[in-house]
């Protein structure tokens, strides 16, 4: 494999992906915008703009460029920054748009669904998961047009793999989190030690308190992109451990009152399961908010300096 499409590159995860990649493969990097060719590009990154909501621009793209593999990393991310409908409207367009192109290309697929695809993000009230960890077995029920918009993204990835015989990665992330930049660390009830009992469990009750290393993202997507697998496959991508430093059974006991009845977690262990990653990609997180909420990283230029 030689060349891979980013789409959403310019973001502010994308890049983390497009700077990851440049190491191995020759990337194109998709976005609204480029940086205009009087910008010096660095060795191995290109550029293009294009409204992947437009299916005759995310074709015409896919088509001429013929990559290897598409990472689709556009979106628009979280349902309370635009109206619900724009939300749901672009994300499933664009997912379809790109999905299929790739596919009638031969192109393998990673694409960025989301932890938000089970609907305890942005629900009215947070429901007690069926089991903990959640695994990527666990149902979906969003009530939400981002996390819905995921749901029916990953439809369309079956539907590919069914109708191209392409393999397709859904990849979950949980709050991506920046080296130095750990806003789900940026609390006073966290930074002061106090108890769990005087924990604001309510903030992040929508994830459980899980988070991921952008640099555990990127390597993530590289993992699969190398990954023999075929058909349809979601990944989780979290950390190891939640970021709360109490024991996860015991946060959730304290916030619901209640346990799963399929329970069987240790420590401070993510909710979030990445199991299945370490089995099928020999994968595993490798940065936790214990030395990276701190770390002074230079953020990628995808630029020539």
């Amino acid at each position: 494999m030689d060349t891979v499409l980013v789409t959403g590159g310019l973001g502010r995860s994308g890049r983390w992906i497009v700077d990851r990649l440049a190491d191995d493969y020759d990337v194109i990097c998709a976005d609204l915008s480029q940086p205009g060719f009087e910008v010096p590009e660095r060795p191995r990154i290109d550029f293009r703009a294009a409204d992947l909501t437009d299916r005759g621009e995310a074709f015409d793209l896919v088509s001429e460029l013929d990559p290897d593999a598409v990472v689709h990393w556009a979106a628009l991310p979280s349902p309370t920054r635009h109206a619900g409908g724009r939300v749901f409207e672009t994300n499933t367009m664009a997912t379809y748009n790109v999905l299929v192109a790739a596919a009638r290309r031969n192109a393998k697929v990673v694409w960025a669904s989301s932890e938000s695809a089970y609907g305890f993000p942005f629900a009215r009230e947070t429901p007690l998961p069926d089991e903990l960890p959640i695994t990527e077995d666990h149902a979906l029920r969003p009530e939400d047009p981002y996390g819905t918009s995921k749901v029916v993204g990953e439809e369309v990835a079956k539907m590919v793999v069914r109708r191209y015989d392409v393999p397709v990665a859904s990849i979950r992330p949980s709050w991506i989190q920046y080296p130095g930049e750990y806003g789900c660390r940026d609390r006073d009830d966290l930074r002061e030690g106090r108890p769990l009992s005087e924990l604001d469990l309510d903030a992040g009750v929508g994830n459980f308190w899980s988070y991921v290393d952008v640099r555990d993202v990127a390597s993530l997507v590289a993992a699969t992109l190398d990954a023999g697998f075929r058909g349809h496959e979601a990944f989780h991508a979290a950390a190891a451990e939640n970021y709360l430093d109490v024991a996860t059974l015991d946060a959730v006991e304290e916030q619901f009152g209640a346990l799963p009845d399929d329970c069987d977690l240790d420590g401070d262990a993510s909710a979030l399961s990445t199991a299945k990653a370490d089995r099928l990609l020999d994968w595993r997180p490798a940065h936790s908010w214990r030395e990276a909420v701190d770390e002074s990283v230079t953020e990628p230029n995808l630029l020539a300096d």
